[in-house]
């Protein structure tokens, strides 16, 4: 199944081990279900570092990019709860990409991801998005790979909330290409190979795209809530 939706809030951070319970009892138990209560929260993930390390990625899978400038959704982000507002400095190294969908085929939620975060050189924005397009659509079928998606961030038109201003600057991805599947070899070899930062360069990506690999901790969809 493709992407639930047509925008996706995607995030990546860094989380100190001893910090690591409480932050996975709050962002599971509270922070899920009131984000998923939201109008157009189709579906939350998170996945961990694959190595074991502290980074963190999580995505929303959302309705619409109008979702993420909505009157529920920026009253959230402006009054977060207790619990929130004490984990919210713990978020280190944030990194927060709020994406218009360029293209989405296959499965979304699998065992391991894999993301690239990068941008286009001056002028390939076309010719980059067309080449990993190209890349990406054998990817479902493909052994150990089950999905690939492709994300352009685009700030909404918000002022910076109480959670933004909590944790500090937050950084953004431009683009992202996001490939799931349920073997880490094929992943790492995907990161190694086709996806490398010179393989992206050849296809019109700037250099100093950024990979990550991870294994998925915890998924929902608003039914869950109930």
């Amino acid at each position: 199944m493709a992407l639930l939706g047509k925008a996706v809030l995607a995030m990546w951070w860094d989380m100190e081990a001893q910090m690591r319970p409480e932050f996975e009892d709050w962002h599971s138990h509270e922070h899920f279900r009131e984000r998923l209560g939201l109008p157009g929260f189709r579906r939350a993930t998170r996945w961990s570092a694959a190595d074991g390390g502290e980074g963190v990625f999580m995505m929303y899978e959302i309705e619409a990019h109008e979702t993420l400038s909505s009157a529920d959704y920026v009253a959230r982000l402006n009054k977060p709860t207790p619990w929130s507002t004490r984990m919210m400095p713990h978020h280190r190294n944030m990194v927060r990409s709020q994406c218009r969908v360029l293209d989405s085929t296959g499965a979304t939620t699998a065992r391991h991801a894999l993301t690239i975060r990068m941008s286009p050189a001056p002028g390939a924005d076309a010719s980059l998005r067309a080449a990993l397009q190209k890349k990406a659509e054998p990817l479902p079928m493909q052994p150990g790979t089950v999905g690939a998606h492709l994300l352009r961030h685009e700030a909404p038109p918000i002022a910076q909330t109480t959670e933004q201003k909590i944790r500090g600057n937050d950084r953004y991805a431009d683009w992202v290409l996001l490939v799931t599947g349920y073997d880490l070899v094929a992943l790492q070899a995907l990161a190694a190979g086709d996806f490398s930062g010179a393989a992206l360069e050849a296809l019109g990506a700037a250099r100093g795209a950024e990979h990550g690999l991870y294994t998925l901790s915890f998924s929902a969809v608003p039914a869950d809530r109930d």
